[in-house]
């Protein structure tokens, strides 16, 4: 006879009860190959006294996930000799849930699961849910029983087979709305958040018609109410309302209807169960509502409201009465007529005059209302005709801080750093406003003087190229030094090249830019400014001494690379230069190396940086980038690492992340190509996780590199514990991509005809079909050595050209490669190192990406994609991550999908945190799974 147990968290486990005598049987059960699976599972059943003695045995057993269960017991015959009492009792559950549903009786709502917003169907609840509920708890079987409680068990069952009774009984309808498509397809909802959940929790006990639901409103005191604002009374009001109707007050009279005085005391008491602070306070007389000091209010709004609400009551505070946070406000007055209106400098070291403001909600408070909330007993008081309730400690703090920070005749500059040091402002920096010419760089959305296309520049700009061509010449003309942080693949060559156009200075622009992209300025700027005059300074022949001094002044744009700024530094301090540029600035993101050094340390009268990237793995890249712009603007590295990057990378504050962004926002100037605002002709780009099975050699090899691992940290402490775990981290991405990569011994690819490694024998079938649609493929691998292995091999088994390009490619290679591979009947697949290939370069002629093994910093692994994923591109771009299941590759991919972004603030991801982890952390992380290694 077969039998059933739902255990909460694990689901439906199946057992035959020819084995409960408590041996383990070898065989399976007769009735497996009627299911279709092996008892593989283990279930503690309890049985009934048997001589004077109940007894337990623990017997193989199937486990059905919800899903299944579902559709399990819903085939389940009410009556069959084979069929347990126990087994009966679950499969009358969920044909009681399947009449809900199509009753109507049920409701969406969202999950919050591993970061991800999951939506799922529950039942409405209400009087009549909870007496059927009640009903099968007191009938629960007892080996049922044995599990738990029996309203706790039979809530997880509700709980889990509700949603696939749904999902069985819809079917798969067409949906266009996101939260409707997701329903149905049982799909992450990418839109979700917990307001949303909120309101459709919300709706939910709206539709519990059975019986109308609690509402208490709070009630002001009377304005000519004697006493002090701390000895006010103020009313809580019972009220009951029924669905689509407003609440009404619960009399204490012989006309009320008794049922509805009887359900509002009980639900009354309930809410009063969930807040006992309302148990001892004084009754209205006549009625049931409760009088509330302001103290109790307080308590209320902050505390009672959440409690009360999850019993299913509803709080209505007055006039939308809600908390009120603190904000400050900066005003910024500069001259009127500047230094630049006469084509002098300003920069950083203009004076300008600012004073603090403080604000709650939008009402920017007078001297007087400051101090009149900072000096209130509570945080409850009246203000401008209304209640407002906040914090008044925060809210004295915050008015010391006004009363003592404003400033008269102060740089721009030293204002800036204030803003950086230990103590910051007490309340969230929520608004900058300036007069003069600082309101263009302060202001939020506030426009620069519009610069008409200059003559000799052979383009039409973007309306977001135009926007940022006028905000370069803005910026430049007042010295200030910027940070273009435009996505890869948006034009910030053509804007760089359009404000020389249009300023055509005497004194010439150095240039520095990674190797693999000064061809392309080159070749940008004979195709969009002809007449800009551009000389290259690279290679063992380039010129020095005075006949470089000579050539400098004859050109209007010197082109350098980031190792030859460092090598030439003496010889580049030496010229006068109009502009320092730095292309792909994330070089200098390290500021204690010599490029960073050299790029701070060669004068310029403005200073640029151009990069897709401002943060790539901390913040302090951030400071290193916009310290060389504008030196000193964020004050000492280690005063920046205490008020940024350790409160916004460790703890997630985001009122570090809105100071910061107060501070910052005016020299950066970020767009990113997936807002429609900005550009509407680029095509979908599509990302996916391709995972692969290792072989059975590989696994083999995974297994002695962990094991290998755990024996060297044993004991190991401090640089050698981490280098061990980096070093094993390393090696485990080499035995996935490959045992050859992994092992260096020069042997092939395949063996006896045979994949060697799951993931190339599924890259070969990817590009298999790629190939098949006539289209073009980037491969992209962090390791040199591994495109060295597997890039003859793809071309001997496709009969094609597959180019390169690594850090040791020359110039003049990488810039042929380029071409080829551009060209209508150039090769059909380019493997590059994501390195030496992930930034600068226009491969747009492919439109799939395939990232072979994984760097874990998205910000990387983006700019690889957007050599295909940028303007010229016509196709939709498929990009494909590939990664090994059951390894170290899965489950960190895991790990980082889930983490959720901080405002808006891309603070990518490296290795180095796994360095953290303890040793039993590290043993779940780099395990092999079972089902890792394919058939």
């Amino acid at each position: 006879m077969l039998h059933g147990l739902w255990s909460p968290g694990a689901g439906l486990k199946l057992w035959d009860d020819e084995t409960h005598t408590g041996s383990e049987p070898d065989l399976p059960s007769a009735h497996a190959h009627v299911l279709g699976r092996t008892f593989r599972h283990r279930v503690e059943v309890s049985f009934p006294p048997a001589g004077g003695q109940s007894h337990s045995a623990k017997i193989p057993a199937i486990g059905l996930a919800p899903a299944d269960a579902a559709d399990l017991l819903l085939r389940t015959p009410e009556e069959h000799a084979g069929i347990s009492g126990d087994l009966r009792y679950l499969a009358h559950v969920a044909r009681g849930i399947e009449r809900w549903v199509r009753g109507g009786r049920v409701v969406p709502t969202l999950v919050l699961l591993d970061g991800q917003w999951w939506p799922r169907w529950r039942l409405v609840g209400g009087e009549r849910q909870r007496a059927w509920a009640s009903e099968l708890a007191v009938a629960m079987p007892a080996v049922q029983r044995a599990v738990g409680r029996p309203k706790a068990v039979l809530d997880d069952i509700l709980a889990e087979l509700t949603d696939p009774i749904v999902r069985s009984v819809l079917g798969r309808p067409s949906a266009e709305h996101p939260l409707l498509t997701a329903l149905v397809r049982d799909d992450v909802y990418v839109e979700g958040t917990q307001q949303a959940a909120g309101l459709l929790d919300k709706w939910r006990a709206s539709l519990t018609v059975d019986e109308p639901s609690l509402v208490l409103r709070l009630l002001e005191p009377d304005d000519d109410a004697e006493g002090t604002e701390d000895e006010a009374l103020w009313t809580l009001q019972v009220c009951l309302r029924a669905e689509g109707e407003a609440p009404v007050p619960v009399p204490m009279n012989r006309r009320m209807d008794a049922a509805l005085l009887s359900t509002a005391v009980r639900k009354l008491g309930e809410a009063v169960s969930a807040y006992p602070l309302l148990r001892e306070l004084p009754k209205q007389e006549g009625t049931l509502d409760l009088l509330l000091p302001t103290s109790v209010v307080i308590d209320l709004v902050e505390h009672g409201a959440a409690a009360m609400q999850a019993t299913g009551t509803t709080i209505l505070l007055p006039r939308a009465w809600t908390r009120l946070d603190p904000s400050m406000r900066l005003r910024v007055e500069s001259p009127p007529v500047t230094k630049a209106a006469a084509d002098r400098a300003v920069g950083m070291d203009e004076l300008v005059s600012y004073d603090w403001q403080l604000q709650l909600g939008d009402m920017v408070l007078t001297e007087a209302e400051m101090h009149r909330l900072a000096v209130a007993k509570g945080d409850l008081v009246r203000l401008r005709g209304q209640w407002v309730l906040a914090d008044g400690g925060q809210l004295a703090r915050a008015a010391k801080y006004v009363a003592e920070h404003h400033g008269d005749g102060t740089p721009l500059g030293a204002l800036m750093r204030e803003m950086t040091l230990a103590d910051p402002p007490p309340a969230p920096v929520q608004d900058i406003r300036a007069g003069g010419w600082a309101a263009a760089l302060l202001e939020p959305g506030a426009v620069p003087e519009q610069i008409a296309l200059p003559a000799g520049v052979n383009a039409t700009l973007r309306p977001y190229q135009q926007r940022g061509l006028d905000w370069l010449v803005y910026m430049s003309r007042l010295d200030l030094g910027a940070v273009l942080a435009d996505d890869m693949g948006l034009g910030k060559t053509l804007q760089v090249l359009a404000l020389l156009a249009h300023e055509q200075s005497p004194t010439p622009t150095l240039l520095v830019a990674p190797m693999s992209v000064v061809g392309n300025w080159q070749r940008e700027a004979a195709k969009f400014t002809p007449a800009l005059r551009v000389m290259v300074h690279h290679g063992p022949a380039r010129l020095t001494g005075v006949e470089f001094d000579a050539a400098v002044l004859e050109h209007d744009l010197v082109v350098t690379t980031y190792a030859l700024m460092a090598k030439d530094r003496a010889q580049l301090g030496e010229q006068s230069w109009r502009r320092l540029v730095l292309d792909e600035a994330q070089h200098i993101k390290n500021s204690g190396t010599v490029q960073a050094k050299a790029a701070v340390a060669i004068p310029a009268e403005h200073k640029l940086a151009l990069t897709g990237t401002p943060v790539e793995n901390r913040l302090d890249e951030l400071r290193s980038i916009l310290d060389f712009a504008n030196p000193g603007m964020l004050g000492k590295p280690a005063d920046f690492r205490k008020r940024f990057s350790v409160p916004i990378e460790r703890e997630q504050d985001e009122g570090a992340v809105s100071r910061l962004r107060a501070i910052t926002s005016p020299f950066v100037l970020r767009r990113v190509k997936t807002d429609p605002s900005v550009i509407s002709d680029l095509p979908e780009k599509n990302e996916m996780t391709v995972r692969s099975n290792l072989s059975a050699e590989q696994a083999a090899l995974y297994k002695a590199v962990v094991d290998d691992m755990l024996a060297q940290i044993a004991d190991a402490k401090g640089m050698k514990r981490k280098g061990a775990v980096l070093s094993a981290l390393t090696r485990l991405k080499q035995v996935c991509n490959h045992p050859a990569h992994f092992l260096s011994d020069g042997s092939p690819v395949l063996k006896r005809g045979q994949h060697r490694s799951g993931k190339i024998a599924l890259v070969e079938d990817m590009l298999d079909s790629i190939l098949g649609e006539h289209e073009k493929a980037l491969l992209f691998t962090q390791f040199r050595e591994f495109g060295e292995l597997v890039a003859p091999y793809f071309a001997e088994r496709f009969g094609t050209a597959v180019p390169f390009l690594h850090g040791g490619v020359s110039k003049t290679k990488r810039d042929a490669m380029v071409e080829s591979f551009q060209s209508e009947d150039g090769p059909p697949i380019m493997m590059l190192s994501l390195k030496a290939g992930g930034t600068g370069l226009n491969l747009t002629a492919a439109n799939h990406v395939v990232h072979l093994d994984r760097w874990w910093n998205p910000a990387v692994e983006n700019q690889a994609t957007d050599r295909a994923f940028r303007i010229g591109q016509r196709k939709n771009v498929q990009v494909q991550k590939l990664l090994c299941v059951g390894t170290v590759e899965e489950r960190i991919d895991s790990m980082l999908v889930s983490k959720q972004d901080l405002a808006d603030l891309a603070v990518g991801t490296g290795e180095n945190w796994v360095t953290e982890m303890n040793t039993a952390e590290l043993r779940e992380l780099f395990r092999l799974g079972e089902d890792a290694v394919g058939e």
